[in-house]
């Protein structure tokens, strides 16, 4: 099966595909702590999980992943998914992996399964509307830092 629950040994897989994809989205100082992400992964209190996408014919061979955390909601009265981040490398990219993560996705809530995308990217938009996903309009994410 090309999609699978990532484990403590995949930090520096996970790490590197995140500083992959802010380099795709234009960010190109992106550096993680591997022991911090681990912790926060895979510590006493996980904050966040990974699916990890492998291609059919080379399981040894890191693809793409989804990066997640469970969201509520309270009008809905269920758990979702909120997908942070899905990245599949360029060269893994028209196979069907982005989708396999998202049914996985898919399957694991009867709540929503909701994430963000960097506006103007043409070749996502298309991607998602494949799949059936819709822009939420009337909404604007607001993000409040420290």
């Amino acid at each position: 099966m090309p999609v699978r629950e990532a484990v403590f040994e995949d930090v520096e897989e996970i790490c590197a595909l995140i500083e992959e994809h802010a380099v795709y989205e234009g960010k190109h100082d992106l550096a993680l702590d591997r022991a911090e992400m681990s912790g926060h992964l895979f510590g006493p209190e996980p904050k966040a999980w990974v699916l990890i996408c492998t291609p059919p014919a080379r399981p040894d061979l890191v693809a793409g992943f989804a990066f997640c955390s469970w969201n509520f909601s309270t009008w809905e009265a269920k758990p979702g998914i909120w997908l942070d981040d899905l990245f599949v490398r360029p060269e893994h990219r028209r196979h069907g992996l982005g989708r396999e993560l998202l049914d996985a996705l898919r399957a694991r809530t009867t709540g929503r399964v909701e994430w963000d995308m960097q506006q103007g990217n043409a070749k996502a938009e298309a991607f998602y509307a494949r799949l059936g996903a819709q822009p939420v309009p009337g909404w604007t994410r607001y993000r409040w830092q420290p």
